[in-house]
């Protein structure tokens, strides 16, 4: 049979395995090289204990005849939706629009078989790949940039730009660490609205905002319910990056033009090519959202965001224009006039440091490199160390 013509249309890696081949094909070069990576972004702080506890009961029950439990809702544990609804919503959203799922990464994926090919879509430039990837597999031929630079403050010029079907919008954004305000947020809102279009609202890195004026999720804002789509995911907020645990919201508000209901079509859609989340991770989940342990996880959040200060106040010292790393686990670091991949390499090969290139995010990402702030607080100081030190 022939081969999917829309795998062809993507570059031949993705931006994160190029980056581990890069690193691979140094330390066979170079195997005593002690490597500090800040660049993919995974948690490194280990999960809460009363936590760990539920995820170990859970499992143990499935080796008792009373706590067994096979196949789940689809939709996710009712328990879990109605606490994320309570907790993370303020019950500005029913359960029965929170869709429990393995995380944001897969969930976008579904998104996009969801409203399949013919469609037209937005993106932000820079963005996380996989809503311009992830749309071309899926056939899509209409991809229009946003671009977000520091000269429009990360937020797009919406009078320049075109209407389309989807909007992918994210915040704080991966890679920039930009968080949209109120009012930028019902200036996209109100976009959608006039060109009937749907935006996918991804609030994956939430949990790190601190400023209280700042909006945690799209549907603070008023009408969002009648245009937005939001995911998130327990992966960055509770370190499940290993266990695995999202969920998106569908509200009932949201229509086709037909006046079809969108969470009936994705209900449909993910009964019948998702089995649902774990029951083990699930259960994990829920307790994340109890108060107490909640308490100890922004402390690991706030661990991280010091990890992000300490980063950003080093790199403007040495005179480094660094956005993000406020509200956000990632800074932006801009190298003028450098391609990002040769600093990549430059910051690999002179200081053992791993970052990822801003280019792999999108063409106004070619002068940046993003850093993450997660990461061990000696290994923070320790990359300082050697990014002050002389080549």
């Amino acid at each position: 049979m022939k081969r999917n013509p829309n795998l062809s249309q993507l570059k031949s890696n993705y931006l994160f395995p190029e980056v581990n081949s890069r690193k691979q094909e140094f330390l066979a070069k170079n195997p005593k090289a002690a490597l500090i990576s800040l660049g993919v972004g995974d948690t490194t702080q280990p999960i809460p204990g009363a936590i760990v506890q539920a995820l170990m009961k859970a499992s143990y029950n499935l080796g008792t005849l009373k706590g067994y439990s096979g196949y789940g809702p689809e939709q996710g544990m009712q328990m879990l939706r109605k606490k994320i609804s309570e907790k993370i919503f303020f019950n500005r959203i029913e359960p029965d629009e929170v869709f429990i799922s393995d995380g944001a990464n897969c969930d976008l994926g579904r998104l996009q078989m969801l409203f399949g090919s013919d469609i037209s879509i937005a993106v932000q430039d820079p963005a996380y790949p996989v809503y311009f990837e992830g749309s071309v597999i899926q056939g899509v031929k209409e991809i229009v940039p946003m671009p977000c630079n520091p000269e429009n403050h990360f937020f797009p010029d919406l009078g320049c730009l075109k209407r389309t079907d989807l909007i992918y919008f994210c915040s704080p954004n991966n890679p920039t660490g930009a968080v949209a305000t109120k009012d930028q947020l019902k200036h996209l809102i109100d976009f959608a609205i006039q060109n009937r279009s749907i935006i996918i609202f991804d609030a994956a890195y939430s949990s790190y905002i601190q400023d209280p004026l700042l909006p945690k999720s799209i549907y603070e804002i008023e009408n969002a319910e009648k245009v937005a789509i939001e995911i998130n995911s327990f992966s960055k907020f509770a370190g499940f990056t290993g266990v695995r645990l999202g969920w998106t919201v569908i509200p009932k508000a949201l229509k086709y033009e037909d006046g079809t209901s969108v969470n009936t079509d994705w209900n449909r859609l993910i009964t019948t090519i998702f089995n649902g989340a774990s029951n083990i991770a699930q259960s994990g989940g829920y307790a994340v959202l109890e108060e107490e342990n909640m308490l100890e996880i922004r402390k690991i959040i706030n661990f991280y965001l010091e990890n992000a200060a300490i980063l950003k106040n080093a790199l403007q010292s040495i005179g480094k224009e660094v956005f993000g790393g406020v509200n956000a686990p990632y800074l932006w670091v801009r190298f003028k006039g450098q391609e990002s991949w040769d600093t990549f390499q430059y910051f690999l090969e002179e200081k053992h440091i791993v970052t990822i290139p801003g280019s792999g995010f999108g063409s106004q990402g070619n002068e940046f490199i993003r850093l993450t702030a997660f990461g061990n607080r000696e290994e923070i100081h320790e990359a300082i160390s050697r990014i002050f030190q002389k080549s």
